[in-house]
C-alpha cells in the first residue's frame, strides 16, 4: 500500500487503483509487471519504488508472456543501469542476469524443501538447470549434481555460481537440449529434480529411465486443478508411487504451478 500512497500525489486516483500494489524484488532489482493500458506509467511507478526503497538499484517492468528460444519474459529497464545481480538464498548466492536467465525468488523454499532431502553421494540429475538454484545446493550437500542447460547465458552464470559456492567438484554442468542430451547419460541416478518450464512435461517420460528403481523424481508442470486427479492416475499407472503433491504459486488465472514428489517402483 506504501506505493499506493505515494503515487496518489502524482496520478489521478482512478490510475493508481489500478496499479498493482506489490512488486517482486530480485537481488537489488524491483520487477513491476503492470496491465499494458498502464505501461506509459512505468517510468513513475520505478521512480516511487526507487524513492522509498534505498536498497533498490535497478527497475524492471516486465512482460509475463514468455518469448524466444529460452521462453524468457520481456524485461524492460525503466530505472538503473543494469539487469544483473546477485541473489541470496539460505546461504547460497546466485549472480545472474535477470532479463538474460531465470530465476524466481519466490520458490526459494521450495527449493529448501527438495535439497534438504539430499543425501551425500546421492547422484541428482537437474535438467533445465538456469544458474544453479536447483543443482547447486545438492551439490554442498556432498551430492554428485549433473545438471543440463541450454541458454547459454544461464551456462555461463552457472559456473560462476558454482565456483561463487565452492561446488565445481560436485557439479557437471552440460550445455545442451536435455532431449539431444538425455539418451548420452548413464543411468543409475538416485534423484531427479525436474523444474520443466511451461509446456515440457515429457521431460518426465526422458527422465524416469535414468533413475533407479526406489528412486525420486521432483516434477514441477503447471496446471489447473482439475487436471490433478487425471495426472494422479496417469504417474501411478506410469509405475510411480505418488509421496505429495504440492502448489508452488498461481501463474496466470486459474494456473498453477505443482511439484509431484514421486518414488520410481521397484519391480520384482
Amino acid at each position: 500500500m506504501a506505493l499506493k500512497k505515494d503515487l496518489n500525489n502524482i496520478l489521478p486516483p482512478d490510475i493508481v487503483n489500478e496499479i498493482p500494489s506489490g512488486f517482486h524484488i530480485i537481488g537489488d532489482i524491483a520487477v513491476i509487471s503492470l496491465p499494458p493500458h498502464l505501461h506509459e506509467y512505468r517510468t513513475l511507478v520505478a521512480r516511487a519504488i526507487s524513492s522509498r526503497h534505498h536498497n533498490i538499484r535497478a527497475v524492471v517492468s516486465k512482460n509475463p508472456i514468455p518469448r524466444g528460444e529460452f521462453r524468457l519474459a520481456c524485461m524492460e529497464l525503466v530505472a538503473g543501469t543494469r539487469t544483473t545481480t546477485v541473489c541470496r538464498e539460505y546461504g547460497f548466492s546466485y549472480r545472474l542476469d535477470i532479463a538474460r536467465s531465470f530465476y524466481s525468488s519466490k520458490l526459494a523454499s521450495e527449493r529448501r524443501r527438495v535439497w534438504m532431502q539430499v543425501g551425500k553421494d546421492e547422484r541428482v540429475l537437474v535438467p533445465f538447470s538456469g544458474v544453479g538454484p536447483y543443482a547447486i545446493p545438492p551439490a554442498k550437500r556432498s551430492a554428485w549434481v549433473t545438471a543440463i542447460e541450454k541458454n547459454p547465458d544461464a551456462c555461463h552464470f552457472f559456473r560462476e555460481n558454482a565456483s561463487r559456492n565452492r561446488v565445481k567438484s560436485h557439479v557437471l554442468l552440460i550445455e545442451g537440449d536435455v532431449e539431444e542430451t538425455i539418451p548420452s547419460l548413464a543411468p543409475g541416478f538416485d534423484r531427479a529434480i525436474i523444474p520443466a518450464p511451461y509446456g515440457c512435461d515429457h521431460a518426465l517420460s526422458l527422465v524416469m529411465p535414468l533413475v533407479r528403481q526406489g528412486g525420486i523424481l521432483h516434477f514441477y508442470t503447471f496446471k489447473h486443478a482439475t487436471q490433478i486427479p487425471s495426472l494422479k492416475r496417469e504417474y501411478t499407472d506410469a509405475g510411480f508411487s505418488i509421496r505429495c503433491i504440492r502448489t508452488c504459486g498461481n501463474v496466470a488465472p486459474g494456473i498453477r504451478r505443482y511439484v509431484f514428489d514421486l518414488e520410481k517402483k521397484r519391480v520384482g
